[in-house]
């Protein structure tokens, strides 16, 4: 079954993990054959995206730690966020995020939402600009 946004749905982006201590955890990575491909800073709070061949994983300083399940949102790339916000207003889901946002990552930032799913996973949807 096809739907409205599939055609800008383009894979997993990264999975979000919060940490304790950004360097160990970075450093624990690297050891299992990843790389930190970026750093930056939200706010206050330190993060990395660390890649391995098409797996990404952001580590961020959270105080949400050290508890089985503490992986905090996944995260779907997009192309074109304002269609894909569109078609998901059009759902009966809880939206996270009341409106499209931006953070300066990456060359030219970053536009996402966070909507909850049914088990009250978090689901973020983000198109790098």
């Amino acid at each position: 079954m096809s739907t409205v946004i599939e055609p800008y749905l383009h894979g997993i982006q990264h999975i979000g993990i919060p940490c304790a201590n950004l360097e160990d955890t970075v450093s624990f990575y690297e050891k299992m054959g990843m790389n930190a491909m970026y750093r930056t800073a939200n706010d206050k709070q330190r993060v990395c995206f660390l890649k391995q061949q098409n797996l990404v994983i952001e580590v961020y300083e959270e105080p949400i730690v050290n508890k089985t399940g503490a992986i905090n949102h996944i995260c779907f790339d997009v192309s074109d966020i304002e269609e894909v916000y569109k078609y998901i207003k059009s759902l009966s889901v809880e939206f996270v995020d009341k409106d499209i946002c931006f953070l300066p990552f990456w060359d030219n930032g970053v536009k996402y939402f966070t909507i909850l799913g049914p088990n009250n996973e978090r689901i973020e949807f983000c198109q790098k600009l």
